[in-house]
């Protein structure tokens, strides 16, 4: 298998790739916590070392809904017929990606609960101890498939590169969504943990980050599941 990574913008790196080129989306969009204010971007991105400018989040200034719409259009156009969409989400977005995934073409498919066990109580009320993935697909699901995936997820978050950080045991059974030796694209691919488990399990990955810090642990990460021979770098955005 083998990869491929972008530094650029998500959007702009999209409108190149050719028309049904990836055979699976999964991501996790930047996004304001409540819809209202920068801030709250800046919330979900920041970390403990101080490294991330937030310069590099252009995303944060604009319409979420119109700006989530015309990426998964764009995902939508790479897409081949039968692809998977799969988009994290807290339980403020999911009215705005589901609706984005329908406006960009996408048959919304439903929503899938990721459990945290490790949740932080809330006082006076109910802890909010789930992140959800919405998922739709580009047409109509393959039922040639030999393949049966769970509706919920049960897994802490390991945090050790990116406060937004999946576990690894999640992406894996995520990215057999993908056919096997198909590619997998993740728009806002962080430190990496799509590719990885894309890697894994024999499938090809597409990624494209915007911010250097992260970009740079991704392509550690990744290139250490490979031989030299196998790995591919794109060139920076021009």
């Amino acid at each position: 298998m083998s990869y491929q990574l972008y530094r650029g913008d998500a959007l702009t790196v999209m409108k190149t790739l050719p028309d049904e080129s990836v055979n699976a989306v999964i991501t996790d969009p930047p996004y304001s916590r409540d819809g209202r204010t920068s801030r709250d971007v800046r919330g979900k991105l920041t970390s403990s070392s101080g490294v991330y400018d937030f310069k590099t989040f252009p995303e944060e200034n604009r319409d979420h809904l119109a700006w989530l719409t015309e990426l998964l259009a764009e995902a939508y156009r790479a897409s081949t017929e039968h692809s998977v969409a799969m988009i994290f989400s807290d339980w403020r977005q999911k009215p705005d990606i589901s609706e984005a995934l329908r406006m960009a073409g996408w048959t919304w498919q439903g929503t899938i609960p990721w459990i945290k066990p490790a949740s932080q109580p809330c006082k006076g009320g109910f802890e909010q101890s789930a992140d959800f993935i919405i998922w739709g697909v580009k047409g109509s699901l393959d039922n040639n498939r030999d393949l049966y995936l769970p509706g919920h997820f049960t897994a802490t978050e390991p945090g050790e590169d990116h406060t937004t950080q999946k576990p690894l045991e999640i992406m894996q059974q995520l990215v057999q969504i993908c056919l096997e030796g198909g590619t997998v694209l993740d728009p806002f691919t962080g430190t990496g943990s799509t590719g990885i488990a894309a890697l894994r399990e024999g499938r090809r990955f597409l990624g494209i980050e915007l911010n250097p810090h992260d970009a740079d642990i991704a392509e550690q990460r990744l290139h250490a599941e490979l031989t030299q021979d196998d790995f591919v770098l794109a060139g920076p955005e021009a």
